[in-house]
Formats: structure tokens, sequence, C-alpha cells
């Protein structure tokens, strides 16, 4: 609130604050200045005509320096050509002095609250669609996942090898993709390999090319997919499968940046972008020496471990309902959406086979599911995720235990301490995401009373020892 008159200053300040705002006020436009280089509010009330600096200065300032600031201008001199002016400057509203009431005052300052957090917030979504376009089908909020876009953004413009290692149907595929399309490679071919499917005898062929005659059945020459995916990526899936043979020419290949087809003499040059993947371990394999120990080295320039589904459980509803929204589109059917059980059965279950296990369930659920709603019983997962299974709800000898099994190797008074430990954990955490990180919504939907609740949060920080 910027007025050079300290009683309507004065005045206009307590009007706004009995409404909810948080008001700071100067007395004129540079003092105003000052203020913004400490703290930015989200709309400037301002005089027209004050000493030092005038609110059309003041409005120009401001969109200079911070355009999401809005400003509403007032003054008891309007004219149409002063109107005009602040209108063409940015100004989100100009009141005229007296006002007709209170409110009018309060209206217009609130309204232009709302149009500079409705303005953040598309700039906010526009951020993620781009970072989503960024990342291509790669999708999640969670920590370990933020961690693997950081380092996608730091490899895409190098030409350095890349090895994403993971668990099979996390994929890895997605993260070679999203680092060929945020690369200076983007318009050039991108060649998947799965170097697993490829018959031994045939694999030399296949990646590096022959000439007529190589071997039996060669009877023309073929280019390989090195020199397919020429000034492109080339992703190797399963690189730990290549048989020893093929390892030697791709580590003379990723050394000198050519490529010798089967029976050839001559070489070629290639330029081709490498990004490999295995789910099995690299160096046991190098003690069992079906891997060398110099191509893994020139493989593993930098490494980005891509996190199992279960490390990354907020992401699951996330993954989840972009799955539903695809098969809508794919299939020609109207929307669905998950119920809460049945995003409660899909974040405890334990996903060994990850995403792509993921993906295929909601599509069990979405083709099965009668109604617009999915629920749990929809899920082919359901009897995983409940715990005990049905068929046998008395026979606990046969039943997957719902906590950690690091448990069972303690003596059981600790361990059900643990177990206990663990519930309250989980407990408060669901209860927490339900109601959106509201305590006094967690306590009602958990059947405590707010302090009680907020004791056993305090408790779980580690701020009070239990009882």
């Amino acid at each position: 609130m910027v007025d050079d008159e300290p009683a309507l200053r004065k005045s206009l300040a307590r009007i706004l604050s009995s409404r909810g705002c948080e008001v700071l006020t100067a007395d004129d436009g540079q003092a105003a200045l000052e203020m913004l280089d400490a703290i930015q509010p989200d709309v400037i009330l301002s005089d027209l005509l004050m000493p030092r600096m005038t609110g059309l200065q003041l409005l120009e300032n401001v969109k200079k320096k911070w355009p999401e600031i809005e400003v509403v201008l007032m003054t008891a001199y309007a004219d149409v050509d002063t109107a005009v002016a602040a209108v063409k400057g940015g100004a989100y509203d100009f009141l005229t002095k007296p006002f007709a009431s209170n409110d009018a005052v309060a209206l217009a300052v609130s309204k232009a609250a709302e149009h500079q957090r409705l303005i953040n917030r598309t700039a906010k979504l526009e951020q993620q669609l781009l970072s989503r376009e960024k990342f291509g089908e790669l999708i999640g909020n969670s920590r370990k996942m933020q961690e693997v876009y950081r380092l996608i953004d730091g490899v895409a413009s190098a030409t350095s090898t890349v090895l994403v290692l993971g668990e099979s149907g996390t994929g890895k595929e997605l993260v070679a993709r999203a680092i060929h399309q945020s690369s200076p490679r983007a318009q050039k071919p991108f060649v998947t390999v799965n170097c697993a499917a490829i018959p031994k005898d045939l694999v030399e062929s296949e990646l590096f090319g022959h000439v007529r005659g190589a071997f039996t059945g060669a009877q023309a020459a073929r280019a390989g997919l090195f020199e397919a995916a020429n000034d492109g990526t080339i992703f190797l899936d399963e690189v730990g499968d290549l048989p020893l043979a093929a390892q030697v020419k791709l580590l003379r290949t990723l050394q000198e940046g050519e490529i010798k087809r089967v029976g050839a003499d001559e070489t070629h040059i290639v330029d081709v972008r490498v990004v490999a993947a295995t789910n099995v371990d690299l160096k046991a394999k190098i003690e069992t020496g079906e891997f060398r120990r110099d191509l893994f080295y020139r493989l593993n320039v930098i490494a980005i471990h891509l996190p199992p589904l279960r490390e990354r459980d907020d992401d699951v509803a996330v993954l989840a309902a972009h799955f539903v929204r695809k098969l809508a589109v794919r299939m020609g059917r109207g929307q669905k959406r998950l119920s809460d059980d049945a995003l409660r059965a899909l974040r405890v279950y334990d996903w060994p086979g990850n995403v792509r296990e993921l993906e295929h369930a909601v599509e069990h659920a979405f083709v099965l599911s009668q109604a617009d709603v999915i629920e749990a019983r929809d899920l082919p997962i359901a009897k995983e995720a409940s715990g005990f299974p049905s068929e046998s709800p008395t026979d606990i000898t046969a039943a997957s235990p719902p906590w950690s099994h690091e448990a069972y190797a303690l003596p059981y008074p600790d361990a059900k301490k643990k177990v206990l430990a663990d519930f309250d954990v989980a407990y408060v955490r669901e209860a927490l995401r339900r109601s959106s990180g509201n305590v006094s919504e967690a306590a009602r939907l958990s059947g405590l009373d707010r302090s009680n609740f907020r004791r056993v949060l305090r408790r779980l920080k580690g701020d009070e020892e239990p009882e």
C-alpha cells in the first residue's frame, strides 16, 4: 500500500487487513521500490500523485523488474489519458477517489491477487508440460526421479557414453530416448538394439554389418545398426548379454569411432552416441570372465541408476493416472478414474515387474471394469496387495507379512516394537497423504483428536520420547 497521505494509508491498510490481506506500507514510490528488493507482494495498491516518484513511474519500474506483481493505481484526479497510460503501462486496475465503498477497494485488490495467482499457476503448468515433453514418457516427481532428470539434463548435450542401470521394467529405454531427445542429435536416428534377443552367431553382423559372402547366406552386403544410427544415438539394451567376440569389436568402435563389417578389410568411420543398459551386475560378470573389464569402463563413463518402483511409491498414483488417460485415448473410450481403494492397493503392492507391471495391471483393470471408476477388485494385484491371500484367510503360515522382513532377525519383543513403529509411520504417512498434508483433517480421518495426532507425529519425528 503506497500513499503519501498517512491517514488514508492507515485506513486502507486496516480495511485490507480486516479482509485477510497481509499489508505493508510505504509513503512514496521510491520507498516502495527499496522495500521490493527484500520482499515481493502479490499486489501493489498505489496512489498516482506522490512526491519523488509518481504512481506511473512506480508502475514502470515494477513491471520492468517484477512483471509478475499486479499494480492497482488510484487517484482523485482521474482523466481518460491517465487511465489509458496506466492500462498501457500494465496496471491491473484504476480506481478513482473517493471510492464507492471500502468493499470496492478490497474487491479490486482481491481480483488482482487472484489474477496474479492464476498467471503463476499457468506458468507452473507450462513449465511442467515442457518438462514432460523434455523427458518423454518418463513420469514421476519423487526425489529419486528428480535425480534421474538432473543427470539426463547434464549428459544430454555431451557425447559421452552413458550406462543406464536398473531392474527390468523400470524404463531404461525411456531414459535413453530422453537423452537423445534432449541432445543436439534429436533430429537424427535413434536405434534400439536388444542384445539379448539377437542369436549369438549373428550379433556382429547385426551391429556392424557384413559384406557379400562373409558367411553362408550372406548373398548381399548389408549395413549394420551402427551405420543406421550414424549421427544419432544407438541404445544397446541388455549389453551384458553380448558375446565376447562382439564385445571386442564394440570396444574398438567406442575407442576409435569406426566399425568394420564382417568379412571386410576396410573400416568405416561412424559418429554415434552410445547409451547402454543392463539389469545385471556387470562387475560380477567381469569376475566370471563373461564381460570385458576394459569395455565396462568404456561404457560406464556416466552411470544413471533408475530406481525400482517400490522405492518411488509417491509416483505410483501419478503413473497409474497417466496410463488410464493414455488407455482412454488409445481405445477410444471415455475417461475413467481410480478409486481411493484402488490407489491404496497400487501403493502397497511391491511391483516386482516395476513400471511395466503397473501399466499392464492398469490396462487389465481398465478393460475389465464396466464402470467409470476403477475399483481395487478390478486390479489383478488385488489379492497380493491385501497382505493376506483371500483363499486361505486363517492359514497365517501361507500369508505374506505386511511388515519388513528385518523384524524376523530380532527377538520377539524387539520385533514387535519395530512392527508397531513401522505401522505408525505408514499409517500417519497415508493419513497425511489423504488429507494433502492438513494435520487437522488427517487427525479426523484417523479418529484421533488433533493433539493426540500431533503427539504421534512428533514422536515419529523424534521430537518426543515414546510412551
